[in-house]
């Protein structure tokens, strides 16, 4: 049963303004939040995040409902108490992967420098044979294989001319890492409620018949001045600063620093989602690049950071 205490309610929050995700929510939009959990109560989460942002025209510029975000959203108002979200539906059996069905390629080996490849770019995959592509790239030939990335994300291919030399794809940026957190100064709500200024590069990969010196360190010049309009363009704010994890018991992150990413130090061997110490991987080097010079006072809240506001 969902108990609420409407009067209560509407009063505690007047005048209460909210931010996630790159939205400001107004204390109405929460009454109207409320208001739809109560009226629709037989909805499913996933139903109820879609309900929720047609209502709230809570969409990407291309009109697509935001339903991550605003599942996200919807947890972070469960757990102050503001709304009882429904319960989690059980999930059946996972069944076994299948393999992606195999595509033909170029393998021909490029052995040159990066000044003798033309029109080097970055191609965002696009959701249908795309996307297919990519995945299936990554999924052969990087070591953490194709696995679901969290939030809000962008895959690129890595072009030249008609050539295909590799993938990169950024995502949601950690939960809690305590030396990032240290670095920027920054405490527990305002990790809340700006974490998503922050996003993590987390695949980087050249295929192993392209070898160009340089290219890598070139790629990620590129990705500087693009992925900032680019995440603006699909999720309606910009990132200021970008955070990626180099696994050293394999690579020495060599190009990373070469490109001038900041070297903070290790992580703890915690997963992203893991904030009670429970499950354990690998440490890894923990590597940022701001995006923008005063990016400390955007991740703080002393600066307002750039989106797109719903007219």
């Amino acid at each position: 049963m969902v108990c609420y205490s409407w009067k209560g309610m509407k009063h505690a929050m007047t005048n209460i303004i909210r931010s996630f995700s790159g939205r400001d929510f107004t204390s109405e939009e929460i009454e109207q939040i409320i208001w739809v959990r109560k009226t629709y109560s037989n909805l499913s989460r996933t139903e109820l995040c879609a309900t929720v942002s047609e209502i709230l025209n809570w969409t990407t510029p291309a009109g697509k409902a935001k339903i991550i975000p605003c599942r996200e959203f919807l947890e972070v108002l469960e757990n102050e108490g503001i709304i009882n979200l429904p319960p989690l539906r059980k999930i059946k059996a996972r069944k076994e992967k299948k393999p992606l069905a195999d595509i033909e390629i170029d393998d021909a080996e490029i052995i040159c420098s990066c000044s003798e490849l033309t029109d080097i770019r970055l191609e965002v995959a696009s959701a249908g044979d795309s996307m297919k592509r990519w995945r299936w790239h990554i999924d052969k030939y990087h070591m953490l294989g194709d696995k679901n990335a969290f939030g809000a994300q962008i895959q690129y291919f890595i072009m030249s001319g008609t050539r295909e030399l590799g993938c990169i794809q950024f995502s949601a940026s950690s939960w809690a890492l305590a030396e990032r957190d240290c670095w920027i100064g920054w405490g527990v709500e305002d990790r809340k409620k700006r974490l998503h200024l922050i996003i993590n590069n987390s695949r980087f990969l050249i295929f192993p018949w392209v070898k160009v010196k340089n290219l890598a360190s070139h790629i990620l010049s590129i990705v500087v001045k693009q992925i900032r309009q680019d995440w603006l363009n699909i999720y309606c704010y910009e990132p200021v600063l970008l955070e990626t994890f180099v696994d050293t018991a394999h690579f020495a992150g060599t190009i990373y620093k070469a490109s001038n990413w900041i070297h903070l130090g290790e992580t703890q061997g915690r997963g992203r989602q893991d904030r009670y110490s429970e499950y354990k991987v690998s440490k890894k080097a923990i590597l940022m690049y701001p995006l923008k010079g005063d990016f400390r006072k955007y991740l703080r809240g002393e600066k307002e950071y750039k989106k797109v506001v719903d007219e």
